[in-house]
């Protein structure tokens, strides 16, 4: 009997404060980052409406963020979602990490994004992380300088993301060999 009771409680998942991505029908993670509640005072009163902040990832180099707005949260969450999808890039991945430091701007948020060595793990705040896992990025530093505004730090991140260049990148664009670099 004892042994049921603990196989049954070693059954059970571990309940984690960070959400785990979700896995989207066509093989993408979804990461809800944040839900706000905004309001718009007209002259009959207050309107409520809810805005959701999603990103989206296959885990191999593609990452997308999506902001949608409707009367309720399922609704803003699903208008995000295909808004992220529409707005897909490709970010450049080495081994599990970037492939040289970088900073990410927007508006007064700077994000500082170095590649660190395997095992290190995703060392990054809340909206960055999320953008980082579903990404496909398993080792890296960041560090958040400025405004911590959720879609500003998302926005951010991609703008860091998508300015990597690999070596075979930049060794192409100069019209060289990557071991010349």
């Amino acid at each position: 009997m004892a042994e049921e009771v603990k196989k049954n409680k070693s059954e059970k998942p571990q309940n984690t404060r960070r959400e785990r991505p979700v896995k989207v029908d066509d093989g993408m993670d979804k990461r809800l980052v944040h839900v706000r509640r905004v309001t718009k005072v007209v002259k009959g009163g207050r309107t409520m409406r809810f805005s959701a902040l999603v990103v989206i990832g296959d885990g191999k180099g593609n990452v997308g963020m999506g902001i949608g707005k409707a009367n309720e949260v399922p609704n803003a969450i699903d208008k995000a979602t295909v808004v992220a999808k529409k707005n897909m890039h490709k970010i450049a991945v080495v081994n599990g990490t970037i492939p040289h430091e970088t900073l990410g701007k927007f508006s007064t948020t700077n994000i500082l994004m170095l590649p660190a060595e395997e095992g290190h793990g995703v060392i990054a705040g809340g909206a960055a992380r999320a953008v980082l896992e579903v990404a496909g990025v398993r080792d890296i530093v960041t560090k958040i300088h400025g405004s911590t505004n959720r879609i500003n730090v998302v926005r951010a991140t991609l703008n860091g993301l998508i300015s990597l260049k690999t070596r075979e990148e930049i060794a192409a664009r100069r019209g060289k060999k990557p071991e010349e670099i």
